[in-house]
């Protein structure tokens, strides 16, 4: 099996920056996509950045030029650099790896929570 561990959430105030990681461990030999996603309160879980092997990145709207995404292959994890964070920010932020061997699967992390005050 696969695990994914998220670290790094917290209160922060408006304007403020977070860095959250994901560590992917257990069964692995490749990850295709990896990427994290915010679950607002009352809300459904949206893309916020994905990253692929090849290092391919795509940023939801909200969060472009404001987040950066970035992995090591070598250590199968994941961060996201949150700065100039917004109220609308706060969330559950779910990490996600799409590991393509040794058996293809698509596996979460169980959140790490961000709070934004302003």
């Amino acid at each position: 099996q696969v695990q994914l561990v998220e670290s790094g959430g917290g209160l922060v105030q408006v304007g403020g920056s977070l860095r959250l990681s994901c560590a992917a461990s257990g069964s692995i030999e490749s990850i295709n996509a990896m990427g994290w996603y915010r679950q607002a309160p009352g809300k459904e879980r949206d893309l916020v950045a994905t990253i692929t092997s090849g290092g391919s990145i795509n940023y939801a709207d909200s969060v472009q030029d404001r987040f950066t995404i970035f992995r090591d292959n070598a250590k199968n994890t994941v961060h996201l650099q949150m700065n100039s964070l917004k109220p609308e920010d706060t969330g559950d932020y779910y990490c996600d790896a799409e590991v393509a061997a040794p058996l293809l699967g698509d596996f979460w992390g169980k959140g790490s929570l961000v709070t934004v005050s302003s």
